[in-house]
């Protein structure tokens, strides 16, 4: 028996504090991970406070590990002992879908989520499937790459989702968490960045993360200016804004793609859709394929998230900050 020993909330909105557990028997095809360090995601936050009602408590969150392989079941042959790895939102899916078939595993009904009905990350040991564990590939650094295994991926995914290419201009709004690396992200791939803020003091920032223009959100005549400019616009934020005004400035046939979690209806007008055949989607976080591929290309291009690290004993601080909305731009906690 394996004792883990993490930080836990017992109820919404409670205060983190030492929880102990054991660990039954290795699944055959179950990776335990030494936990090192493990990103804070605004969706820890969510489940800690049950804001989406399906939170189990005690709740222990974290799902952007990264850390050592303790252990492998018998049937795990890709992964050594050792071997410096990364976990994301997902532990595990069924393998037999068809959507785990056909390489989209991210899209299982019955996918296991690392922080659902179930102990993450923010402890010394957690487990997981072998799909859903990565190595880390050289040239990441272990402290900053834990936020790549859920916002990387997430602002990621789009660029495989919608078939972007090198020559399109792309529009990122919103420059935080999801945003900072997203422009990272989409310049190494090639595209003209604009970074749209409602901080004007955060653009010298999003010039030197790549992005190659830069427009205040807050000025309506800033974003009037840029219609009809854009091939994707990603959203990462989760507040309400003025839709229209972002689908004006797609060009024909462009995209407003979202993966920061709105939770109000959006108010979209149907008629500059129609005319501009311009469209409307969303994604979760990418199959383990994309993720892969991610890692590659944040490795190969040097894509680093903006992070500060905390000691897993101060998580509560932590998770202030978040709350307050200061990070610049993730937080990490030292395990």
């Amino acid at each position: 028996m394996t004792t883990v020993r993490a930080y836990a909330a017992r109820e919404p909105k409670g205060k983190l504090e030492p929880f102990a557990y054991e660990l039954g028997p290795l699944d055959p095809e179950g990776v335990e991970i030494e936990v090192e360090y493990c990103g804070i995601c605004h969706s820890d936050l969510s489940m800690l406070n049950n804001d989406w009602g399906m939170t189990e408590y005690p709740f222990v969150p974290g799902h952007e590990v990264v850390g050592r392989v303790a252990a492998i079941g018998s049937r795990v042959t890709t992964l050594q002992v050792g071997q410096r790895v990364g976990l994301g939102w997902f532990s595990q899916s069924c393998r037999t879908c068809e959507w785990c078939i056909s390489g989209e595993q991210n899209l299982c009904a019955s996918a296991e989520g690392t922080i659902v009905g179930r102990h993450g990350g923010f402890a010394d040991r957690v487990r997981a499937h072998r799909d859903w564990v990565f190595p880390l590939p050289e040239g990441l650094d272990p402290e900053t790459s834990g936020p790549l295994f859920c916002g990387g991926i997430t602002v990621f995914n789009p660029i495989v989702q919608c078939g972007v290419k090198a020559s399109d201009r792309v529009g990122i709004i919103g420059i935080g968490g999801l945003g900072h690396m997203a422009i990272q992200f989409f310049r190494a791939w090639g595209c003209d960045v604009t970074a749209f803020s409602s901080s004007a003091d955060k653009e010298a920032e999003a010039r030197e993360m790549g992005a190659n223009h830069f427009v205040n959100s807050r000025d309506p005549e800033a974003i009037a200016a840029v219609a009809n400019s854009y091939d994707l616009i990603l959203s990462t934020v989760n507040v309400d804004l003025d839709w229209a005004a972002y689908i004006d400035a797609l060009r024909p046939k462009g995209r407003l793609h979202l993966v920061g979690a709105v939770l109000n209806p959006l108010s979209i007008p149907v008629f500059p859709l129609l005319v501009g055949q311009k469209s409307i989607s969303s994604s979760p976080v990418g199959n383990p394929h994309s993720i892969a591929q991610m890692l590659d290309i944040a490795a190969r291009h040097a894509v680093n998230p903006i992070v500060e690290i905390f000691p897993l004993e101060q998580v509560n601080e932590a998770i202030a900050k978040l709350e307050k909305g200061q990070p610049r731009y993730r937080l990490v906690l030292k395990c």
